[in-house]
């Protein structure tokens, strides 16, 4: 189990792709490659704001010891998530 802001998480892997779930349903996944070029992220927006899609891509992170590149298109939140994590570099 994994706790994000007091919620409590199951991790779940597969090759190339993180899921976090809580009881009920999916709270995001991440799939990505081994070069840390991540693929696609998505957060439930029932659980935006929540520092999910960061924890997911610390998780690639420290998988792949990459630095993360991201395919395009990147949409508008994408945009503001790459914003938020350019300290990480």
């Amino acid at each position: 189990m994994i706790l994000i802001n007091t919620m409590q998480c199951s991790l779940s892997q597969a090759k190339g792709v993180f899921t976090l779930k809580n009881e009920n349903t999916t709270l995001g996944f991440v799939r990505f490659n081994d070069t840390g070029e991540v693929e696609y992220i998505f957060v439930n927006p029932l659980f935006r704001k929540k520092n999910i899609a960061k924890k997911l891509l610390k998780l690639v992170r420290q998988k792949t010891q990459k630095k993360l590149i991201f395919q395009k298109p990147i949409s508008p939140l994408g945009l503001k998530l790459l914003e938020s994590i350019r300290k990480w570099d």
